[in-house]
């Protein structure tokens, strides 16, 4: 089931004692030397230690295909990169940071840039840099499974046998993104107290798998799933015959080479025959039956929600990093969130009080970015440097020292900022209620409005058929293919023209859109958000989605973000779900299991609650906000067989009226109230100096 694990936490410290009085002291000297004045949750001015990256003081020296033997006898294999000095090692000792993936180690370094990781950077100042194939991958022996919990004792395996490498100091960093991101909390948790394992990097990690990635509101999300098929198949068969000659060809040991082609025949039949098992789980998804269809165990032991404890209570420093339109959009903050509740002993599902205190020991970076986009903009491997010296090497540091440890750029706009609790406490939540008169700001669709009115009529509804289909003009198209369209026009210098506007989204028997009115100021929507619809259906089951725009005074409509939830799933977990001030729900939590199925009674009004995935936007003065309603996304969600036969000839009526009123939840103020500035760390220069 989906709910995330509650930890017991490690109460209220010493050390977090101190850190309310430190960020108590700070904010009095700022205000006594009229630096800035307090938001209600947000800090003040600060004076932070200075710090700079150390310059590129050794060379690079490397061993590949390092055989380390695990716990059952599989024998994976690793490239280590290490300092040099003088023609040889440098003496040392040096801090080991650690990197275990599926794609192949050749391809991690050869394309760095992309993966997060910058080898020659983080050696040329000082430490060792580990990369090792997964298991059943690359050159790594065994069988592959996704997230497969015997890679949690691969990883800490890894960790030990890195910590005791030549000229280490025997501390050790995880770092990578995406499923080296994943595999890290695995790694924590395996690895237990008292591990060499002293920080962490995760980038682009999810929190729950199922409802943030394999489906959207128990819809599957057959894109991203024939889009990983594709690239896991490939580089499961192609690894083994490439990184050979990678790696021969970069050491100019080509005796590499011929011990790769020896063993490449029993190497492909096992990647081979481990492929099916991948594609029987992706069958069971999509058809809604067998292991894996729905949130169940299999996916509990995989996803990072249950890590977070362990993360805590082994006082493993992490520093997040995630995207507003990235495939893991929803988990991220939440693993902020759940990092900072246990540190604090509060449950891990709940939303972070408005004044709740924090650590630098937890931080989140959230960008405007998609998945293989990450980092664009930024100084990526100058931020790792600095997490690493400041938790590896004990360097008084900025990010060691922060009061404000949430660092979040606005899409449509080139503005950081920085923060301490999520929900930012400065946002308040707005209702929004469906409308049937006419906005004005779209001739193409129906033209119902927003208002922070609720309906006083006894009645009034809109019709939409349900199609399961919409427009693939729109950012979800891109974002659930991991941004690599964006990626490759950028090479262009262009971008996706449906990524900034998809006015066509409301068209057609299956769409409706409701839109305000022009704002008077800037305002920014910042946070989850909830879209709650009272509809009837001729059927048993519905299809929603709910896809956020900010509509310019010209009609451009530019996506910020969606969500979408199957009728049948519609329960809510009362225990995990935020709810605002207004009792209405911002955060709704389905828990996606079987148990919890429950068919939609035709012609009865039944309340849907989708999660629409959380953002922070610039919505300019003179612009409006608009949610679209529509009974598909293309190519995005693909119901599974099951679903789509209860679907089928649907008619729904979305209500809005004084017994039924639909409406979308958003936290909303105005720019002012985000003044804390995210400084040198959010930019293309790097972290020196903040």
């Amino acid at each position: 089931m989906r709910a995330r694990r509650i930890g017991s936490g490690i109460g209220r410290t010493t050390t977090m004692a101190l850190l309310r009085f430190s960020a108590l002291a700070l904010a009095v000297m700022a205000a006594a030397l009229g630096v800035g004045t307090l938001s209600p949750g947000v800090a003040g001015a600060q004076s932070l230690p200075s710090w700079s990256p150390q310059p590129a003081t050794y060379g690079v020296g490397n061993d590949f295909e390092v055989p380390v033997t695990m716990s059952d006898g599989t024998i994976l294999r690793a490239n280590v990169y290490y300092p040099t000095a003088n023609g040889g090692a440098a003496s040392g000792p040096f801090p080991v940071l650690l990197q275990q993936t599926p794609y192949g180690k050749a391809f991690i370094a050869a394309g760095g840039a992309l993966a997060g990781t910058d080898i020659s950077y983080l050696v040329q100042r000082g430490y060792i840099v580990v990369i090792a194939d997964v298991r059943g991958t690359g050159d790594s022996e065994g069988n592959f499974d996704l997230f497969d919990p015997v890679q949690s004792t691969d990883g800490a395996t890894l960790a030990r046998w890195a910590a005791v490498l030549p000229h280490s100091d025997g501390k050790v960093g995880l770092f990578g993104e995406s499923y080296m991101g994943i595999n890290q909390f695995q790694t924590v948790q395996a690895a237990g107290a008292n591990s060499p394992i002293k920080a962490m990097f995760p980038i682009i990690s999810g929190n729950e798998l199922y409802p943030d990635t394999v489906t959207q509101g128990g819809i599957p999300d057959l894109e991203f799933s024939a889009f990983y098929i594709a690239l896991l198949s490939g580089l499961d068969l192609g690894n083994p015959v490439l990184q050979p000659l990678v790696d021969a060809a970069t050491s100019r040991n080509w005796s590499l080479l011929t011990q790769g082609l020896a063993d490449l025949t029993p190497v492909e039949v096992s990647h081979a025959a481990q492929l099916v098992g991948f594609l029987q789980l992706i069958a069971n998804v999509e058809t809604g039956s067998g292991a894996g269809s729905f949130d169940d165990s299999y996916w509990q032991a995989r996803s990072p929600a249950q890590d977070l404890a362990s993360v805590v209570a082994d006082h493993i420093p992490a520093y997040l990093v995630g995207g507003w339109n990235d495939l893991f959009q929803a988990g991220e903050p939440l693993n902020y969130v759940g990092l900072q509740n246990l540190y604090d002993g509060r449950p891990q599902t709940a939303a972070m009080l408005p004044n709740q205190p924090v650590t630098p020991r937890y931080q989140l970076m959230m960008g405007p970015w998609m998945h293989v986009t990450t980092g664009q903009g930024i100084n990526m491997a100058a931020i790792q440097l600095e997490w690493f010296d400041t938790w590896l090497l004990g360097e008084k540091t900025p990010l060691g020292n922060t009061i404000t440890p949430l660092h979040l750029q606005l899409e449509n706009s080139t503005k950081w900022f920085s923060s301490a609790q999520w929900p930012i406490p400065n946002a308040p939540v707005t209702p929004f209620y469906l409308g049937g008169a006419k906005s004005g700001s779209d001739p193409i669709s129906l033209n119902g409005t927003l208002t922070p009115t609720k309906p006083t009529s006894g009645s009034g509804s809109d019709t939409v058929l349900w199609d399961g289909v919409s427009s693939p003009c729109d950012v979800q198209t891109d974002q659930w293919a991991a941004g690599l369209l964006s990626l490759g026009l950028g090479e262009l210098d262009t971008t996706d023209p449906c990524d900034d506007n998809d006015v066509t989204l409301g068209a057609g028997p299956g769409a409706l859109t409701y839109t305000t009115a022009p704002f008077r100021q800037a305002e920014i929507v910042s946070g989850p958000i909830d879209a709650t619809l009272y509809t009837t259906s001729t059927t048993t089951d519905t299809e929603l989605a709910a896809t956020v725009e900010a509509v310019s005074p010209s009609g451009v409509s530019k996506p910020l973000t969606s969500g979408a939830l199957i009728g049948s799933l519609r329960a809510l977990d009362p225990t995990q779900t935020w709810m605002a001030a207004d009792g209405l729900p911002l955060l709704p939590v389905h828990p996606l299991t079987s148990a919890s199925l429950d068919l939609i009674t035709p012609g009865q009004v039944t309340e849907q609650d989708i999660e629409v995935f959380p953002t922070m936007a610039e919505i300019p003065a003179g612009w409006r906000l608009r949610v679209t309603i529509t009974t598909g996304d293309t190519p995005h969600l693909e119901p599974t067989v099951v679903q789509a036969a209860r679907l089928l000839g649907g008619v729904y009526q979305i209500q809005h009226n004084s017994s039924a009123a639909s409406v979308l939840n958003v936290p909303l103020a105005p720019l002012s109230a985000f003044w804390v500035p995210c400084g040198s760390l959010c930019s293309a220069a790097g972290p020196a100096g903040q």
